[in-house]
C-alpha cells in the first residue's frame, strides 16, 4: 500500500509519501535506543513538565490538526477537534499521575519472607514499537505514547499508510515538548518490514492496535523474540436493551454509538439485541434516528456522517450488507453507497439476521447496524458472546438483579450500563477472545511496558 493521503471525501491523492529506506529505519532506531538511555536517567517531575509542554502544542495546533485527521481518515471535524483536546487531557493525565501509578510498594510485613525490607518497583522495558490504525490517527497513538514515555520508554510509531501527515506531526511533537532527541520516531515503512522492527534486539516490545490478522501477525512475531505484546483488536460489541429500559434514551444513545467516527470505531456498539418486549418501538425509533442523520462532507459542521477511510472499507461493508440482503434479512433503513465521490455508505439498520449471514459473526466497520429480538436475558447473553470478540459492550436495563447478571455474563473487557463504550484515561481499556490481551489506559496501562521489579534486603 502506498504511503498517502487520499482524501476519503473525494477519492483524490493529495500527497505521497517515499518509504524509509533500511538505513533510515536503522538510523531511528538506534535514536530510540540512545534516547532511552537518556530518558530513564530524568525523573518524572522533568518528564510531566516536558509532557505538559507538548500537551499545549498540540491544544495550539488544534485546527490544523483537526482539519489534517479529516482530510486523511474522513472523520466529521467537530469530533476531530475533540480528538485533539482528549489526545491533550490524557497527556496531562499521565503527567499528573505517572509517579504515583509507579511508585515503589513495600512489603507490609518484610519479616514474612526473612528481610529487614522487601519492595516492588518498576522499571521501563526500552524500545517500544507501537503498529498504530487509521481510525483515530492522533489518539491511538497519544494513549500509548504518554504513558510509554512518562515510564521513561521510548516510542517508535509504524502507523497506518494512509495516514501519513498525522504520523509526520508525531515524529517531532515529543522533543518539541523537551523530551529527548530521539524519545518518539515515526517509521515510513510498510507492513512487510514490521517484523524487522520487532527482531531487532534493541526493541523490547510491541503494541498494536489494529485488525485480528494484523495482530495474529504482530504476536507471533514477538513470541518467537520472547518479547512483551499488548494487542488491541477488533470488536463486534453487543448494545442490550431489556424492558426497563429508557428507549428515547438508548435509541439515541445507540445511533451516537453505531456512527461515531463514520462507523469505524472497534468499542462501537454493533449488534443491537433487544427483548421481545420493546423490540418494535426500540426499532423504530432507531430506524427513525438513523435514517435522519446528515451524511455529507465532514468539513461541514452540520455533518453527521462522512465517508469511510479507504475504498476498500466502503465495499467491504457493502459486500456485508449485500450478503446479509440476499440471505433474507431486512432493510429497515439505509443499505445504499450513495451516486456520489468518496467513499460514502448510508447509516443502515438491518433485522432478521440469520446464522448463515456474515454480519452475524464479522465485525462491520462502518455506519452499519445488526437488530435481534430476543425473549429473555439469557438469550440476550447467548447471543452477546457469540462472536470471537470480546472487547466492550453496553447494557440498558434498570433494574438492579438485571444489571448485576449481565455485568458477571457478558464476556468482554468492559460492561458500559446505561450509556455507550467510551474511553477514558482513568479506566483500564482493552478486550479478551479475539479483540486481544493487554490494557491500555489508566494505572495498568502505563504498569504494562514496565518491569515489576522485586527487591529484597537482608
Amino acid at each position: 500500500m502506498a504511503i498517502a493521503t487520499v482524501n476519503p471525501t473525494t477519492g483524490l491523492t493529495e500527497q505521497e509519501f517515499e518509504a524509509h529506506t533500511a538505513d533510515e529505519v536503522e538510523h531511528r532506531i538506534g535514536e530510540a535506543d540512545a534516547a532511552h538511555a537518556a530518558l530513564r536517567a530524568t525523573d518524572y517531575p522533568e518528564r510531566a513538565d516536558w509532557m505538559r509542554a507538548a500537551a499545549e502544542l498540540i491544544e495550539g495546533d488544534l485546527d490544523e490538526l483537526a482539519t489534517l485527521l479529516t482530510v486523511e481518515m474522513g472523520k466529521p471535524i467537530a469530533q476531530s477537534r475533540a480528538e485533539v483536546l482528549k489526545c491533550a487531557k490524557n497527556m496531562r493525565f499521565y503527567a499528573d499521575h505517572a509517579s504515583d501509578f509507579l511508585a515503589d510498594e513495600q512489603l507490609a510485613d518484610p519479616a514474612a519472607v526473612n528481610a529487614s525490607s522487601a519492595w516492588t518497583r518498576y522499571d521501563p522495558l526500552g524500545v517500544v514499537l507501537a503498529v498504530m490504525p487509521w481510525n483515530y490517527p492522533l489518539w491511538q497513538v497519544i494513549r500509548f505514547a504518554a504513558p510509554a514515555l512518562m515510564a521513561g520508554n521510548t516510542g517508535l510509531l509504524k502507523h497506518a499508510s494512509n495516514v501519513p501527515q498525522t504520523a509526520i506531526y508525531l515524529d517531532t511533537l515529543f522533543e518539541r515538548g523537551g523530551f529527548p532527541t530521539g524519545s518518539f520516531r515515526t517509521l515510513l515503512i510498510g507492513a512487510r518490514e514490521v517484523a524487522a522492527v520487532i527482531q531487532d534486539p534493541r526493541v523490547k516490545a510491541v503494541t498494536l492496535t489494529g485488525s485480528e490478522p494484523a495482530g495474529r501477525s504482530v504476536a507471533a512475531v514477538a513470541g518467537e523474540q520472547v518479547k512483551k505484546a499488548v494487542l488491541e483488536l477488533g470488536g463486534s460489541d453487543p448494545f442490550i436493551v431489556m424492558p426497563s429500559a429508557d428507549l428515547d434514551a438508548a435509541s439515541s444513545t445507540a445511533v451516537k454509538a453505531r456512527v461515531s467516527n463514520n462507523g469505524q470505531s472497534c468499542i462501537a456498539g454493533k449488534r443491537f439485541i433487544v427483548h421481545t418486549d420493546v423490540y418494535d418501538e426500540f426499532a423504530r425509533l432507531f430506524g427513525e434516528k438513523m435514517a435522519a442523520l446528515t451524511v455529507g462532507d465532514p468539513m461541514d459542521e452540520a455533518t453527521d456522517v462522512g465517508p469511510l477511510a479507504t475504498e476498500t472499507g466502503r465495499d467491504e461493508i457493502a459486500e456485508l450488507v449485500a450478503d446479509a440482503v440476499a440471505k433474507g434479512a431486512e432493510v429497515v433503513t439505509g443499505g445504499r453507497a450513495p451516486d456520489r465521490a468518496g467513499w460514502f455508505y448510508e447509516p443502515t439498520v438491518l433485522a432478521g439476521l440469520t446464522s448463515d449471514m456474515r454480519l452475524v459473526m464479522e465485525e462491520a466497520f462502518g455506519p452499519v447496524a445488526t437488530l435481534y429480538r430476543v425473549a429473555d436475558r439469557d438469550e440476550a447473553v447467548a447471543i452477546a458472546n457469540q462472536t470471537t470478540f470480546g472487547l466492550s459492550s453496553s447494557v440498558w436495563t434498570s433494574d438492579a438483579t438485571e444489571e448485576s447478571f449481565f455485568v458477571r455474563a457478558v464476556d468482554a473487557g468492559a460492561v458500559f450500563i446505561n450509556g455507550m463504550t467510551v474511553s477514558y484515561p482513568e479506566l483500564p481499556f482493552g478486550g479478551i477472545k479475539d479483540s486481544g490481551y493487554g490494557r491500555e489506559l489508566a494505572a495498568a496501562g502505563i504498569q504494562e511496558f514496565c518491569n515489576l521489579k522485586t527487591v529484597w534486603k537482608a
